[in-house]
Parts: structure tokens; C-alpha cells; sequence
């Protein structure tokens, strides 16, 4: 079952920021960390425990709110893999499952630009 929040999460090649949108759209928290260079499963792990810790602080049962994600570069329709991210340790990765694995939840995820 899900709560009204949802976490966007904006990763580039420098910060990963996490904000928590409430159901009226108002900003609930707001949390930034560097990015781990050049390590996909760090990568994975950080915004994992980004997402878990912000429940946690909200007070929200872990697994109930939406997740989305905007990455440097595109999910190819064909594969599902990331492509054409200048964090390149990124290319060439399932993403979307790996975050999904990691949470324990569908995560959707799109091209950064996309998100804007």
C-alpha cells in the first residue's frame, strides 16, 4: 500500500538530491549527497539508502511511497538498459530493476531533461 508521497530523485554526475513531494505538491524534505565515482552498485546503494533514510525521517513505513528518477542519459525501449549517460560507469545497466531489487518496489526512471 502507498502513502500521497512521492521522491523524486535527480542523479548526476557530481550529487545525487532526493525531495519528497507531499499529495498537495508541497515539499516535505530535501536531501543532497555526492555522487560515487565511477561505481554503479555505489551508485545504486546511495539512492537506496537516500530513499529508505527519507521514510524513515518522514516517519512513513519503508516500501510505501512512489519513486521516480532522473538519470543522465535514456533507457532504451529494446533492453531497458541506460545509455548515452555521461556517468559511465551507468551505461549498459538495468537501472530501473536494479533500483527496484534494491527498494524492494517499481521505480520509474526517465531522462533527466525529461523530468524538467
Amino acid at each position: 500500500m502507498t502513502n500521497g508521497t512521492r521522491f523524486g530523485i535527480d542523479v548526476g554526475g557530481t550529487k545525487i538530491e532526493i525531495i519528497a513531494i507531499d499529495d498537495a505538491g508541497g515539499e516535505r524534505l530535501r536531501h543532497r549527497v555526492p555522487t560515487p565515482h565511477n561505481d554503479y552498485k555505489a551508485i545504486i546503494d546511495t539512492i537506496g539508502s537516500l530513499v529508505e533514510d527519507s521514510e524513515h525521517a518522514l516517519g512513513l513505513a519503508r516500501g510505501s511511497s512512489r519513486v521516480g528518477v532522473g538519470t543522465p542519459g535514456s533507457r532504451s525501449r529494446a533492453t531497458g538498459l541506460l545509455r548515452g549517460s555521461n556517468s559511465v560507469c551507468m551505461n549498459g545497466k538495468p537501472i530501473a530493476d536494479d533500483l527496484a531489487a534494491r527498494l524492494g518496489r517499481q521505480v520509474r526512471v526517465s531522462n533527466d531533461a525529461n523530468c524538467f
